[in-house]
């Protein structure tokens, strides 16, 4: 009997649950559109990057006052974003990230437009 429960537990704890602790002190909880969950430094604020991303989000899913901040990027590139943001790149360098995220959504977004043109043809 006590196994089954060890099972049942390690099983709850692999599911992702937005009643999982909040954050660490000075740390923030984002996930991604794959379901990855990030804790990011409050500092990470101060980053053209996580400002953008979270413009982002709030455009696309709206402005939630319960549950959680997801990003409109994938766990993929939230970490090579936060892989530049820690090694400190050059605000150039980041300006340049940005605005290939904000080209890649436009892109994504007038396909799927073009989609929808084809079909309702």
């Amino acid at each position: 009997m006590a196994k089954k429960w060890q099972r049942l537990a390690i099983a709850s704890q692999k599911r992702i649950t937005w009643s999982r602790p909040v954050a660490k002190e000075g740390y923030f909880v984002i996930y991604t559109t794959d379901g990855r969950r990030f804790m990011i430094p409050l500092t990470y604020l101060n980053s053209e990057i996580v400002r953008e991303l979270l413009r982002l989000a709030e455009e696309e899913f709206g402005m939630t006052s319960s549950g959680p901040i997801t990003l409109p990027c994938d766990s993929s590139f939230m970490e090579y974003a936060m892989s530049m943001i820690q090694r400190h790149v050059s605000e150039d360098v980041e300006k340049t990230l940005v605005s290939s995220l904000v080209a890649c959504r436009s892109y994504e977004h007038l396909r799927t437009n073009q989609q929808l043109l084809i079909t309702s043809c």
